[in-house]
């Protein structure tokens, strides 16, 4: 794969990435606090309803983000070192982990039992873990970003990748 199609590869990955962790933003800031505007009535039926639209629009492009980074290992731009992609796949563990151990229990909870305001502030506590590593995560893709766009307007990048191509030093 040429330089120019891995730096076209990770620009799609980060695009991925500011997709999955804004829809995590919006769920974590404007969704998981206002359930407790819902009434009770009608949350279970409110929150069984969404859970599938959850998995097909946030879990699974999440999935495929992982899938991809895990991919950068061997696909990764020139300007980019292999350890900043291996701490986005560090800080993905962190955000799995803490959604297999903490926040898919609390939310089957919701689901059998209907609103529970002690276990959504429970939700709401634990998810902060989540929250601090997409935070990460996304001044991390930003700084490799930055360095795909720095080298593209210096001498290290195509054309020195296509002087090297050529037989040039």
């Amino acid at each position: 794969m040429t330089e120019s199609s891995k730096r076209l590869y990770f620009t799609m990955v980060f695009a991925l990435v500011c997709y999955v962790i804004g829809s995590g933003f919006v769920q974590s800031f404007v969704n998981y606090p206002t359930w407790k505007l819902i009434g009770p009535d009608e949350f279970k039926t409110y929150h069984n309803g969404m859970s599938p639209l959850i998995i097909k629009f946030m879990v699974l492009p999440w999935l495929v983000e992982i899938a991809l980074t895990i991919s950068l290992l061997w696909l990764l731009p020139q300007a980019i070192p292999r350890r900043a992609v291996a701490a986005a796949l560090m800080l993905n563990a962190v955000s799995a982990i803490s959604t297999v151990m903490v926040q898919i229990p609390i939310q089957i909870q919701l689901g059998d039992s209907g609103l529970s305001v002690e276990l959504l502030d429970k939700l709401l506590e634990t998810d902060s873990i989540r929250v601090a590593a997409s935070i990460l995560k996304a001044f991390l893709y930003l700084w490799m970003m930055s360095l795909i766009v720095r080298d593209s307007g210096s001498t290290t990048g195509d054309s020195a990748y296509i002087s090297r191509l050529e037989g040039g030093t």
